[in-house]
């Protein structure tokens, strides 16, 4: 797979429908879609928030490598399972004063092209001081693929909370 999966528009900013909350009507005070990829880039840890077949939520902490608008990581057994069964997750940053939060499905990837493989390998040695393929892992092949639909933040709740839709 090459990385054919970019996104190549930028996606459509709007405020969170939340009543109640003070969150403005107007998109003045917005966030740029620059913060969410810079955060996105930047992060060490993401929350992946999934259900199993009976709807039980799980949630756990992942390292990931955020890479032309799509989360690349491994998980464990459990969360495989509930991913599995409903690809559709919810997955945050750790900050919730300064939160983004991203809803999408998740898809495992296979024949993962050379390039990508590279670059998600290089890009975890830099990051989290590992190298997959030092380990004999492959460091693309079975990786998941998370593409946001869509996506929440804030740095200031709610004078600048932002919605973006893919």
């Amino acid at each position: 797979m090459a990385r054919t999966q970019t996104r190549e528009q930028e996606p459509k900013l709007s405020r969170p429908n939340i009543p109640g909350y003070g969150v403005p009507e107007s998109a003045e005070g917005t966030l740029p879609w620059s913060h969410v990829d810079s955060r996105m880039s930047e992060a060490k840890n993401y929350w992946v928030a999934s259900v199993d077949k009976s709807g039980q939520p799980h949630a756990v902490p992942v390292w990931g490598i955020w890479l032309d608008g799509a989360l690349y990581f491994g998980i464990g057994p459990r969360s495989s399972r509930n991913i599995a069964a409903n690809p559709l997750v919810s997955i945050h940053l750790e900050n919730g004063d300064r939160a983004v939060i991203l809803e999408g499905r998740i898809e495992t990837l296979s024949n993962v092209d050379a390039m990508l493989t590279k670059l998600l390998d290089d890009a975890t040695a830099e990051k989290y001081d590992w190298r997959p393929s030092d380990d004999g892992e492959p460091p693309g092949e079975g990786t998941l693929m998370f593409h946001p639909r869509t996506v929440f933040a804030w740095t200031s709740f709610p004078s600048d909370a932002t919605k973006w839709t893919f």
